[in-house]
């Protein structure tokens, strides 16, 4: 980012020597870089937050180890003590302008709140099991974060969240119900990161919210075919919303541009599900309409929205690729031999890698400026 920042601001005044842009204009221009310069993470910012989770790990790994020589008056003032000083330590510092340090500290507070919620059920044999330890740690840790108006805070909340869905409707715990809970930790949690600005946070809540949709229409007692095909219209038609509505979506989303591609993870991960589904009930007709579904909203997502996202383009490329290999595996390995199999397929993959350079140089093509010949 720095040195992206040098080369936009030696343009900046390049444009200004040849009359491009007014000096005022080349200030203005200049001072946007600068803040979003302080904002970026520098590799200062990744070692602080590497030292926070390992500062982090080490006062989990001392709590699962009991303490048992320290008097338990003892271990809980060191915890809560560690929670004041990450908190207050980390507020002082941003407000200094260390905003990686400080972030940091905020970090070390927040494990040391789920490690002081651990050790206290332990010592007190407080009823409850860990999944609503992990329930209150995340939201702590979100509390904290709205108070603190902090994006590293907002993004651990959200995996802490997910991580609760994820053991609680896995069935890791006994007696374990599905994770319903989670939509309303969502739209919590989505509300809080406009306050904290956290692109990240919410880029993990949609991710986390497809997983969710998938792990409820493969929990069994719900027709999979049937959730599966809802996922992935609900995604397209969410994406079309992007395509035809950019400006209001972004508004509401703001994630830069890229709702498009949650959409298309969405739209793949349902079709996916339900082809699993219709090979497991051998229903070959139906499976290869539903990948010709796939295969079309693939090229749509290309043709609509792949010029401004090359993330978009790739994963659409991903899913091309798989879609073929498991029409493939489904449709024809029963009909070609190993040798020809692996012949066919490194053709029509060979094809497929000539249509996706032609793609991408037409992606990179621009239009000509009218009158630039003149």
């Amino acid at each position: 980012m720095a040195a992206y920042s040098v080369r936009v601001k030696q343009d900046i005044a390049r444009w200004v020597e040849q009359g491009l842009i007014p000096a005022s204009l080349a200030e203005t221009l200049s001072r946007d870089v600068e803040q979003r310069d302080r904002k970026s993470l520098s590799f200062g910012s990744i070692l602080a937050m590497m030292a926070a989770l390992l500062v982090g790990a080490a006062i989990l790994v001392l709590i699962a180890a009991n303490w048992e020589a320290i008097p338990r008056i003892v271990r809980v003032g060191a915890l809560f003590a560690t929670i004041l000083a990450g908190y207050v330590g980390g507020a002082i510092l941003k407000s200094r302008d260390q905003n990686a340090i400080g972030e940091a500290l905020y970090i070390v507070a927040a494990a040391a709140f789920g490690g002081s919620i651990a050790l206290i059920g332990q010592m007190y044999h407080m009823s409850g099991d860990e999944s609503d330890a992990l329930l209150t740690w995340c939201v702590g840790t979100g509390l904290a974060a709205l108070a603190l108006r902090s994006d590293p805070l907002t993004v651990a909340a959200v995996g802490l969240a997910a991580a609760w869905m994820f053991l609680r409707g896995g069935g890791y715990w006994a007696d374990s119900s599905f994770p319903h809970l989670f939509l309303l930790l969502a739209a919590l949690l989505w509300l809080v990161s406009y306050w904290t600005d956290s692109i990240v946070a919410r880029h993990l809540l949609l991710l986390s919210l497809i997983f969710y949709a998938a792990m409820f229409t493969a929990s069994g007692g719900v027709n999979v075919v049937l959730f599966a095909s809802l996922l992935a219209a609900g995604s397209a038609a969410l994406f079309a919303a992007a395509v035809l509505a950019p400006d209001p979506i972004e508004k509401i989303a703001q994630l830069d541009g890229r709702f498009a591609v949650h959409c298309l993870i969405g739209f793949l991960v349902g079709v996916g599900m339900a082809e699993i589904e219709l090979m497991d009930r051998s229903q070959t007709a139906e499976l290869v309409v539903l990948a010709l579904v796939g295969f079309a909203g693939i090229a749509a997502a290309i043709v609509f929205a792949g010029r401004e996202s090359r993330g978009l383009r790739w994963i659409a490329y991903t899913g091309f690729s798989l879609q073929l290999a498991f029409v493939y595996t489904v449709t024809m390995g029963t009909m070609l031999g190993t040798a020809g199999l692996f012949f066919a397929s490194g053709i029509v993959l060979g094809l497929v890698a000539l249509l996706i350079i032609r793609i991408e140089k037409r992606m990179k093509g621009t239009p000509e400026i009218e009158g630039a010949a003149a």
